[in-house]
């Protein structure tokens, strides 16, 4: 039996191509012409669309790669329930960017001082010679960030889910907010095409998302197997709406999604301030950005029902919408505006996606290796940040010529200095 197949149809003059993964109970439509998967994650999206409550088909996007739980790169339409796995434990990750008025001539020499200034002011997780250490939580919360945390609802939110949840706390919540993290987390000031700066995060709920993603996809896997529910995966449980562990899931993550959020706001203030500080240029922060998330759920209609959708490593691409697709360092990562693509669920890629794992380059990809690639891009040269050297991830061109029919490109960008988590 063939495993896949490419299907090209033409409707309202709009030629629409995906490939055709066989094997699941509905059908798996992939925009990944010209674009590798991995035998693990096919795998992996059949199971997926073997459950019952996936309807009506499953969409994945051209930078898929298998993932731990589920596939990353995919888009999991559920009715009356969610698969907490799918979702994962990087709740909220997600992006945000914001146009400068500012060009390459107000970087200049300043390039290096703003790189040092940014690991200053936003704690990140890798430990490196030269660096500032472990730095993935403040030691002493600055006021800054206190204010944040108490002006905003995060903090009354937070207290109704200790209430309900003692298990919830990670005594790190408030210390965590504004950092970076570790993994493929990142921090970039870019140009575009017309030379104009940008400044380009990566992050997301940190300690206290994974903690409640890791909860919630054991609760599932206890409910189905206490209820004898067979599964292709067990990864692959779920919560089902309108039952108590549904709600407070549902709660919880609509929290660490708002967490993920004020996050990134809180760092790219820092950042901007950091940029602003060095370079002696003030510009207001009210103007270009664009946000989102990529590891979340929405609750939304599609085919005429009211649907829950799971994007795993995806981004919502609907028509008009801005949304960023990073690259690694030393490639060219862009800003895209949506074209509603019914059939993908109004979605396209979040990223490059992984072609190694992280074991993997870290055994492969050598130290010239990864000098070579990120020429010309101040940033990490030590062997602990290998598994995030470009040579890790797919080729980004052909990603973003496998969604075309997602997204069109409005600006491209090219990294000048790269801070890695």
């Amino acid at each position: 039996m063939r495993t896949s197949a490419w299907t090209r149809v033409e409707r309202a003059n709009v030629i629409i191509m995906y490939e055709s993964i066989e094997g699941g109970a509905v059908p798996i439509k992939a925009w990944t012409v010209g674009v590798p998967i991995e035998d693990k994650a096919r795998q992996q999206l059949i199971e997926t669309a073997s459950i019952p409550i996936v309807w009506p088909h499953l969409s994945v996007m051209p930078d898929v790669h298998w993932g731990s739980g589920s596939t990353v790169g995919s888009v999991v339409p559920t009715r009356g329930a969610i698969v907490p796995a799918c979702v994962g434990v990087d709740l909220g990750c997600g992006m945000m960017a914001i146009k400068t008025p500012l060009t390459s001539s107000a970087l200049g020499e300043n390039a290096k001082a703003i790189y040092e200034a940014i690991e200053k002011v936003v704690p990140h997780g890798r430990t490196h010679e030269g660096g500032l250490g472990d730095r993935g939580a403040w030691h002493d919360v600055p006021s800054d960030i206190a204010l944040k945390w108490s002006e905003s609802t995060l903090q009354d939110r937070y207290d109704i889910l200790k209430l309900k949840h003692p298990w919830i706390s990670t005594g790190r919540e408030v210390t965590q907010l504004g950092t970076l993290g570790t993994g493929n987390h990142f921090i970039e000031v870019c140009l575009d095409t017309a030379d104009n700066v940008w400044i380009m995060l990566h992050s997301g709920s940190r300690g206290i998302g994974n903690r409640i993603g890791s909860h919630f996809i054991q609760a599932a896997k206890k409910r189905c197997e206490g209820e004898g529910i067979p599964l292709p995966n067990k990864d692959l449980a779920w919560l089902v709406e309108g039952t108590p562990e549904f709600e407070d899931y549902v709660e919880a993550l609509g929290w660490a999604q708002d967490y993920a959020q004020a996050n990134r706001q809180a760092m790219m203030l820092r950042v901007a301030n950091a940029v602003m500080d060095v370079t002696g240029i003030m510009f207001p922060l009210i103007k270009g950005i664009v946000e989102c998330h990529h590891n979340y759920v929405s609750r939304e209609f599609h085919f005429g029902e009211d649907l829950y959708i799971t994007r795993k490593g995806a981004v919502r691409a609907r028509k008009g919408e801005l949304g960023i697709i990073p690259s690694a360092m030393g490639r060219p990562s862009f800003i895209v505006r949506g074209k509603g693509n019914a059939d993908s669920f109004n979605t396209c890629s979040h990223g490059a996606g992984r072609i190694m794992s992280r074991g993997v380059a870290k055994r492969t990809i050598t130290l010239k290796q990864h000098a070579v690639d990120t020429k010309g891009v101040i940033c990490r040269q030590d062997e602990e940040v290998l598994d995030e050297s470009p040579r890790a991830y797919k080729d980004i061109e052909s990603v973003m010529s496998a969604q075309s029919e997602l997204v069109e490109v409005v600006h491209e960008l090219h990294a000048v200095l790269c801070v890695k988590g």
